[in-house]
């Protein structure tokens, strides 16, 4: 039942995952990294509502550094410094903070709508699946790997199949014999890598390890305040919005249905689409309402459109969905076509949730942002010293103690450093690391049931209409690395001659 806990609970979520998101470099994906170990001590319903605090605390808090001095907190809040620095710039930082805020709330609440009526139809129909289009659909998520995998889909396969091998350590679930185990490791990894650690590791340790590198000193251009002189804030200013942040919210919305697109795409697609239906688009980048309003609502209506496929299908669209993925299967839940029918008191708490998550962080935000703004000048050389302490404990106790998976968040921490010196991707190693074990069972299943045939992969309609899918996902993901590298070659040729 949803209580006085819950609520609690997601104002704390709210909170950290605020301040976690006005930190330039710490992510909501992080700050859920970091939080999961404590979610064994709590009662489902509350960790969930912890951690769609984190989330949305996390994807609202990266409008603070963006407005107020143009370093996006998140990779959602890009385009939001576009048009909120400037006004922050004559003296309207806290009209652009509260007017950003505001529409937040309209966009999360927007896309709630959506996960409600949307993802139990969805739910139903995933029901009808055999193992045939289990295994299928485990196929077109992991196609979301090549897109997540912007100029780099080589890099990015290869991640999402290192995972993939990586999660096959351990014991074989048909016959419980080891494979891939070096013999002085039986015990340790008699049951694989534990997935707590490796999450913290990839997310969290590793982003300090690079932040480490570049030292933790104050940087002059982290100072930032709110700057008075400048037109306050009025409910008026989001007179004539309604349609921008009905579409923008819309945008967002399915964008985060649409696997691997992520809240950078859908901040910009509806900053550009704004520009396109405004009246005045020579205003946009000066400090113009609408590009603000626009990127806002569209940021935060991807957190209920995220969690469509990911309830649903069990596909998780990018890691902050990959990391939740990974705190169901923590508490012994998992997501997927029977997740609502088998959890319906679990699925209200997650729309009450996502309610009280949205009004908390409109209420901690917009009444005391003069304060909140101060958010960014935390110095980071306090800060991570407790989040390393943190993740080491949480890794401690994930089984009650066992220091084995301490060294296993100190390898796979490493691991994510190197991917990020060497340009691969996290998110698509966490993505096959988790739907690795379903991947080879399902496959399996198929095979044993067909007597190895492998035209089983094909004789099924719902089975054909999932390939076509993959397909078509497969071939955007081609088409639009093909095009990330080209815009990447024009900017550097532009940086070359100027």
């Amino acid at each position: 039942m949803f209580g006085i806990m819950n609520i609690i609970m997601s104002f704390l979520g709210v909170v950290i995952g605020i301040v976690f998101g006005a930190l330039p470099g710490m992510t909501a994906t992080m700050a859920i990294a970091v939080f999961l170990p404590l979610t064994y001590s709590l009662d489902l319903g509350q960790a969930l509502c912890l951690l769609l605090g984190l989330y949305v605390g996390g994807i609202s808090g990266g409008l603070v550094p963006a407005i107020l001095i143009n370093i996006p907190g998140t990779p959602s809040s890009i385009t939001t410094g576009f048009d909120g620095h400037p006004m922050a710039a004559r003296g309207e930082g806290e009209r652009a903070l509260k007017i950003g805020i505001t529409v937040s709330l309209i966009g999360g609440l927007i896309s709630l709508l959506a996960l409600f009526f949307f993802t139990p139809p969805l739910a139903k129909l995933a029901i009808k699946f055999s193992a045939v289009e289990k295994f299928l659909i485990i196929v077109f998520a992991m196609t979301v790997i090549a897109a997540l995998s912007k100029g780099s889909m080589t890099k990015g396969v290869f991640a999402g199949f290192l995972g993939v091998l990586v999660t096959l350590i351990g014991r074989f679930f048909d016959n419980q014999q080891l494979r891939m185990v070096p013999s002085f490791l039986t015990v340790e990894l008699g049951s694989g890598f534990q997935l707590l650690p490796v999450l913290i590791g990839l997310f969290a340790l590793s982003q300090i390890l690079l932040e480490a590198e570049t030292g933790m000193k104050r940087n002059p251009k982290m100072e930032g305040g709110i700057k008075g002189g400048g037109k306050g804030f009025s409910f008026s200013d989001l007179k004539g919005q309604g349609i921008n942040t009905i579409r923008s919210s819309a945008i967002g919305t399915f964008m985060g249905i649409l696997p691997g697109v992520g809240g950078s795409a859908a901040s910009l697609l509806s900053y550009s689409q704004a520009k396109n239906f405004s009246k005045h688009p020579d205003e946009f980048g000066k400090g113009c309402v609408d590009g603000l309003v626009a990127s806002e609502a569209a940021n935060n209506a991807l957190t209920g459109g995220a969690l469509i496929p990911l309830l649903s299908l069990g596909i998780p669209g990018d890691s902050t969905t990959a990391v939740l993925v990974g705190a169901f299967l923590l508490q012994g839940i998992q997501v997927g076509p029977l997740f609502i029918t088998q959890n319906p008191d679990l699925w209200r708490d997650i729309l009450l949730g996502l309610v009280v998550c949205n009004i908390i962080m409109f209420v901690v935000m917009f009444y005391p942002i003069k304060y909140i703004a101060k958010i960014i000048n935390i110095p980071k050389n306090r800060l991570y010293p407790v989040v390393i302490l943190m993740c080491v404990v949480g890794s401690y106790a994930i089984r009650n103690g066992n220091m084995f998976d301490v060294w296993t968040l100190l390898i796979f921490g490493i691991v994510g450093f190197v991917f990020s010196k060497t340009g691969i991707p996290s998110a698509p190693f966490l993505i096959g690391f988790i739907l690795g074990d379903d991947f080879e069972k399902y496959f399996i299943d198929v095979l044993k049931s067909s007597e190895g045939s492998f035209a089983a992969f094909f004789n099924r309609p719902i089975g054909n209409v999932i390939w076509v899918l993959i397909l078509i996902s497969l071939a955007y993901a081609y088409f639009d690395n093909k095009r990330s590298k080209k815009l990447e070659a024009q900017k550097i040729e532009l940086q070359n001659k100027a």
